[in-house]
């Protein structure tokens, strides 16, 4: 008989605490994974060349008050592993600046997460949840870095929002230090990524990064528009109509001087055109489609604090913001931005865990006035990652959602829950 979501979670957590008593005393705290890095395998592997790591996450939350309903249990336990695989071509072949790069993901979920079911939220609560699938390979690229350390290209099945690094900043495309991982920081999809940029599914793409130097950088992208992260990505890139999704993005970033070492930050604006035809959201153009829809987005963060002169060290207190725009005619939201905070060591003896603030708001088109009643959506998030041991995080989190769906007749949501992220 299968357990009620409730019962499941309590059980993965009475589990966790016993790991937690077990490792008082017993240096299964200290490994940096679970399994001990495969009892040793990963480390043989990874001088050869290859690095294997599985982690999975398992997400409870429930919707207290407000929203669609406060009764319906479908999807308030979620949860998804990744296998990742990562081949080292220089040491393999001896092509030097060479690596593929490969990512495994399954979910799993009666519902893709109590968004629909539960809260009717636009930005959608819970930015891991997705509908069952017992495994798809969603990433497959191979990179090459040129010698020159400055020009890196990327091709195969990506994913945009992955990006890459600039001297240890995530950037191209919409990247954020403190905002845009939904297994490790907030979990509410608003605060993930920039809404008003129609990032295609992962799909076949490639992607261009010049760094010239430590301060500034440009970077571009194509990807398959009508890309389904299910499949291979052949069929939708080459088959019937073609459409590719087109992004480039520059930024520049800084390192403050303070007197605990450089304070670094990210400053990135973004351009990005999609050519496929949409329905019109104007109700007067009922029936109407448009093409060649475009908009822009900035995003930054800032680390504002450092708690010790240790340059690896990310304790200490950063700031994020991001803005977008979006044609009113072709897309839901024309105008969003989100902001907040992330402070890593807050509290003594606590070095590794992080407390997260953040708020995110939409405009949604009033040409389509008929089918959102209210002009916006918003969404306050606070969450504590607490560090249990090397390979688990404990989240707490807590979420207050204004304006569900843009929907006058539901009320604000406020859902609370908790993440439990383990790396085997």
């Amino acid at each position: 008989m299968s357990r009620p979501p409730t019962i499941k979670f309590a059980c993965i957590l009475f589990f966790a605490a016993q790991l937690c008593g077990a490792m008082e005393n017993d240096s299964i705290r200290q490994r940096e994974t679970l399994t001990n890095d495969l009892c040793g395998l990963k480390d043989n592997l990874s001088d050869k060349g290859l690095d294997v790591s599985l982690s999975a996450t398992q997400i409870y939350q429930q919707n207290a008050r407000g929203g669609v309903s406060t009764h319906r249990r479908a999807g308030r336990y979620s949860g998804s592993y990744d296998v990742e695989l990562e081949a080292d071509f220089e040491k393999l072949f001896g092509i030097e600046g060479g690596r593929l790069y490969m990512l495994t993901e399954g979910k799993w979920s009666k519902s893709a997460g109590i968004n629909g079911p539960a809260v009717g939220s636009f930005f959608n609560v819970n930015g891991d949840s997705a509908p069952r699938r017992a495994m798809d390979v969603t990433e497959l690229w191979y990179e090459q870095i040129f010698s020159t350390q400055t020009l890196t290209f990327r091709f195969g099945k990506i994913d945009l929002t992955c990006g890459f690094e600039h001297h240890n900043c995530p950037v191209s495309f919409d990247c954020s230090n403190y905002a845009n991982d939904e297994t490790t920081q907030f979990l509410n999809g608003a605060l993930k990524n920039n809404p008003t940029i129609p990032f295609p599914d992962n799909g076949l793409g490639a992607a261009l990064h010049y760094g010239p130097d430590e301060l500034w950088y440009i970077s571009a992208a194509v990807a398959d528009a009508q890309a389904d992260y299910r499949e291979t990505g052949f069929r939708t890139a080459f088959c019937g109509e073609d459409h590719f999704f087109y992004i480039t993005e520059t930024g520049i970033t800084p390192a403050l001087n303070s007197a605990n070492g450089a304070l670094r930050g990210a400053y990135r604006i973004g351009l990005w055109y999609d050519p496929q035809p949409k329905a019109s959201t104007d109700l007067a153009d009922a029936g109407k489609s448009y093409r060649d829809d475009v908009g822009f987005y900035i995003t930054c963060d800032q680390m504002l604090t450092k708690e010790n002169t240790d340059p690896q060290d990310r304790q200490g207190f950063g700031l994020f913001l991001r803005y977008g725009k979006a044609d009113g005619k072709r897309n839901d939201i024309t105008d969003f931005w989100n902001f907040g905070f992330q402070y890593q060591g807050l509290f003594d003896s606590r070095d590794d865990d992080v407390l997260g603030v953040g708020f995110a708001h939409g405009t949604l088109s009033n040409k389509a006035s008929a089918t959102y009643t209210n002009d916006y959506e918003s969404a306050f998030e606070v969450y504590y990652s607490a560090k249990i041991a090397s390979w688990m995080v404990i989240s707490p989190d807590f979420q207050y959602i204004i304006n569900p769906g843009g929907d006058r007749s539901i009320p604000d949501a406020v859902i609370v829950g908790a993440r439990v992220q383990m790396a085997f």
